[in-house]
């Protein structure tokens, strides 16, 4: 399979230097193409000379079997027209779009013809191999087509199959949420800071407990309540703390951010459809 990358920027880069280095990736070809040539560099050093340098993106369209577009959404429309017509010569051509707010009716319209269309919503922890990527597909994308491309997403992390209809929803539950998780991160080591311990070994302690909790959460088969109820002993430490934040309303601000971010992934793309 000869697979080509349009825009190898922080998310584009981290898939590709995650499935160039999974065994996912044996016998494809890669193929990249960068308005930035620097992208281009790294993109070879990291994949460690696995990808070729295309400096056009039409040609890199004509030689590939799938496309993956990581370029802002800003910018996505520019990119479609250059490469319409390259859609238009092969129809089996499969292009896989991450850009937030844009529709695959939308990316349809602009390419013209039928195109076969999968679109993405990854997140950042794909760099270190654990992204969460939502994908769903446009109907003529056979089951076969649709599972060679998911492997893709399968090698940097975990990727499940959703209707576009809750893509918004995916934003808010996991493509906007390592921010929110890096948040309560943040305040644990400020916390342990001000109790005395070091920046550095604040930081493992936070990040190796949140890693920790959520490896259980994946992996137990207790509810998610339960496992909660499991670390507060009555009269104990942790139902301290954990009275506190919903005395605070932790529950429900997090639900809040959870919703602006879905509520500004539905405006985007209502303004992009116009």
């Amino acid at each position: 399979m000869i697979i080509g990358f349009i825009g190898t920027g922080n998310m584009g880069g981290a898939i590709l230097e995650g499935y160039a280095a999974s065994d996912a990736s044996e016998g494809s070809r890669l193929l990249v193409s960068n308005k930035e040539p620097s992208h281009s560099v790294w993109a070879l050093e990291r994949t460690g000379g696995r990808c070729e340098i295309i400096d056009d993106n039409t040609a890199l369209c004509e030689a590939a079997d799938v496309v993956v577009i990581g370029v802002k959404p800003q910018v996505i429309d520019g990119v479609l027209e250059e490469i319409a017509e390259a859609f238009g010569k092969n129809k089996d051509r499969i292009l896989v779009s991450m850009a937030a707010g844009v529709s695959i009716d939308h990316i349809s319209q602009m390419l013209g013809g039928n195109p076969k269309i999968i679109r993405i919503m990854p997140n950042t922890p794909a760099k270190v191999g654990e992204a969460m990527t939502a994908v769903c597909r446009k109907d003529n994308v056979s089951d076969d087509e649709f599972y060679r491309v998911k492997e893709i997403f399968d090698s940097v992390g975990s990727a499940e199959e959703v209707d576009e209809a809750l893509i918004d929803c995916v934003i808010g539950v996991s493509g906007s949420s390592p921010a929110y998780t890096y948040m309560y991160i943040e305040a644990l080591m400020d916390a342990a800071a001000a109790n005395g311990m070091a920046e550095d070994k604040a930081r493992v302690f936070a990040a190796q407990a949140v890693l920790g909790a959520a490896k259980m959460v994946l992996e137990s088969e207790e509810s998610i309540q339960q496992l909660r109820i499991n670390v507060c002993s009555p009269g104990g430490t942790t139902i301290e703390a954990v009275n506190k934040l919903l005395e605070n309303g932790f529950m429900d601000k997090t639900k809040e951010g959870f919703q602006a971010a879905v509520d500004r992934s539905i405006e985007m793309t209502k303004e992009k459809q116009g």
